[in-house]
């Protein structure tokens, strides 16, 4: 309904949202957030994400570390979208121990951590989290915080570009080209390309650009060329 009637699905849920039903409470947040079928609203988005969340909706919780740590609707407060991501993972969310995992790989607004920060990433992978299956490969491949292993980096790769996540496809590619199966590759890469957000394609353009293979230098004109596009839509 929300892609067929956007404004009709947003009324929708606000109705069934003010009459206290939690999953829409935990859905208007995100109607507001994206401002999909209503108006965009992002303090307004928080406030709706705060009720679902004290009445135990997990996503929700997640959602208000999301808006937590990058500001949306609020003042920038990693320590806070923390405390939120470890509720939420530990009520069993993958999204919540992905993104609890990331504030720990990286030291922001917790202690840094890259033991529980591959705990949780292996967790969400083997819940099916896409990303996390990716991230998860990444420690494999570069024996950090554990034992190298490259042929279970692989697998994760493969599993994490399977699993629709354009970082885990490029992370594939890589290890496709590296065994000269660069047919194979540029599917991937291509996937990646489509999926891909901004900061990805920029960081993924100027890698493929230092390739020796011909054909992926010619894909790292297009990955710059999407890169280009995404700016200017995001500046209008």
């Amino acid at each position: 309904m929300l892609d067929e009637s956007p404004a009709r699905a947003a009324q929708a849920i606000l109705i069934a949202a003010r009459e206290d039903v939690l999953d829409a409470q935990a859905l208007l947040g995100q109607v507001l957030l994206d401002g999909q079928g209503i108006a965009q609203d992002r303090p307004l988005a928080l406030r709706w994400f705060d009720i679902a969340a004290r009445r135990g909706h997990v996503m929700a919780r997640n959602m208000l570390g999301r808006c937590h740590e990058h500001g949306w609707g609020c003042a920038a407060d990693a320590s806070l979208a923390a405390r939120h991501y470890r509720l939420a993972a530990a009520a069993g969310l993958d999204w919540a121990m992905y993104n609890y995992a990331n504030l720990l790989a990286t030291g922001r607004g917790v202690v840094e951590d890259q033991l529980q920060a591959l705990s949780l990433y292996r967790r969400a992978a083997e819940m099916g989290h896409a990303k996390s299956m990716n991230l998860l490969g990444r420690y494999m491949e570069e024996g950090r915080v554990c034992p190298a292993d490259p042929a279970a980096a692989r697998d994760w790769y493969r599993r994490s570009a399977e699993g629709g996540d354009f970082r885990g496809q490029f992370s594939y590619a890589a290890v496709l080209t590296d065994d000269g199966r660069v047919d194979e590759a540029l599917g991937w890469l291509r996937k990646a390309l489509a999926g891909g957000n901004l900061n990805f394609l920029r960081v993924a353009s100027q890698a493929l650009s230092s390739a020796t293979d011909p054909r992926i230098q010619a894909l790292a004109h297009d990955y710059a060329r999407r890169c280009a596009d995404l700016q200017r839509t995001q500046s209008m």
